[in-house]
């Protein structure tokens, strides 16, 4: 699963999605992390920052083991207790993005991070759902999840995760579906769109993170 990725910069969501916002966000997202979205409001199509992830943590219950709400199974959304609410009333999101991380392992059981992304390296949007949360000083926030499906025999996905785990994928959503997968509003309708992505342009490479102790040395000079 994904849970690591390059969101598109300011200057990317506007040229390539037409969509601005002025707040600012990571270069890399992780869990909690706020990054844009696209979704459907009652005033159009808008982007807005929500935190990755359909559950944030403050919203957990307290004292219990945190859990990850990044990634949604198609499989199962409808009845997940954190997706079945906003998969059932659509609503759905676009996550735009420039590439994302998924752990490829060596014969010895080593991993490697690996990045995936389009050959050509412009952007693209994943399928998402989004939530609203009341937070405690009374203002409104938003938070998202990327839908996955099952990628045993996609050529390219299969090689990611552990050999004995089922390999997943992000779903990817064509531009020419974006307007349908947006405006869609019943769930039953937006399966047929929610298919594997074509590999033919799209690429992966080793992509480890940086060493924390190299990084602040490398800051020094």
């Amino acid at each position: 699963m994904c849970v690591n990725y390059l969101p598109v910069s300011a200057d990317q969501l506007t040229r390539h999605f037409e969509m601005a916002l002025e707040e600012e966000w990571a270069d890399e997202v992780w869990q909690d992390h706020a990054a844009p979205i696209i979704l459907r409001a009652p005033q159009g199509i808008v982007a807005t920052l929500a935190g990755y992830g359909m559950v944030p943590r403050r919203h957990q219950p307290a004292g219990q083991r945190a859990y990850s709400t990044q990634n949604a199974r198609l499989e199962t959304v409808a009845e997940r207790p954190s997706y079945r609410g906003p998969w059932q009333y659509a609503q759905f999101c676009l996550v735009p993005m420039l590439g994302f991380f998924e752990p490829r392992y060596d014969a010895r059981g080593r991993s490697e991070r690996w990045l995936i992304r389009r050959t050509d390296h412009a952007p693209f949007a994943v399928a998402g759902l989004w939530r609203s949360w009341r937070e405690a000083d009374g203002r409104t926030s938003h938070a998202f999840t990327q839908l996955t499906l099952n990628a045993d025999q996609h050529p390219l996905m299969q090689q990611f995760h552990p050999p004995e785990d089922e390999k997943r994928s992000l779903v990817i959503v064509p531009p020419s579906h974006y307007s349908a997968w947006l405006h869609c509003r019943q769930p039953e309708g937006a399966l047929p769109l929610l298919q594997p992505f074509d590999p033919s342009d799209w690429t992966a490479e080793p992509r480890p993170r940086p060493n924390a102790k190299a990084a602040r040395m490398q800051s020094l000079f």
